[in-house]
């Protein structure tokens, strides 16, 4: 039983319940890159490359005489810097927010209590009682 109370413990922790809604989203997220790429970017901006090469589609980049599809790659690649760069601005943003949290927080502390004596004028007011 204190296997399972333990589990539990961990799968309902916070990070790990993040983790796992990142996990969906951003599977979610790479489909639309995967569309934006194959139904969008490359029908507008590689199709001058494609018709050249006459080719209908990206994936049919292959090295003549060999297996190695490079047009997939390269779909990849475009899908890559597309999610690394959104990831990027998200990320930029969070800590933008979270900096001006921090300032804001900063500038609404109260001011810190003025010091008190130390232990060397405490000793020293005593030192001078004494003497007197």
């Amino acid at each position: 039983m204190g296997l399972m109370k333990e589990f539990k413990s961990f799968a309902m922790r916070g990070s790990v319940v993040d983790l796992a809604v990142g996990v969906v989203i951003g599977g979610a997220f790479g489909k639309i890159v995967s569309s934006l790429v194959d139904d969008i970017i490359t029908p507008a901006i590689l199709t001058p490359a494609l018709k050249a090469a006459q080719l209908t589609d990206l994936a049919q980049l292959v090295i003549p005489g060999t297996a190695i599809k490079y047009g997939n790659f390269l779909s990849q690649i475009i899908s890559f810097i597309i999610v690394a760069f959104a990831l990027f601005m998200i990320i930029k943003a969070i800590n933008t927010a979270k900096e001006k949290a921090d300032a804001k927080a900063a500038a609404e502390a109260p001011p810190a209590p003025p010091a008190g004596p130390t232990q060397e004028q405490l000793l020293a007011e005593i030192r001078d009682l004494l003497k007197k």
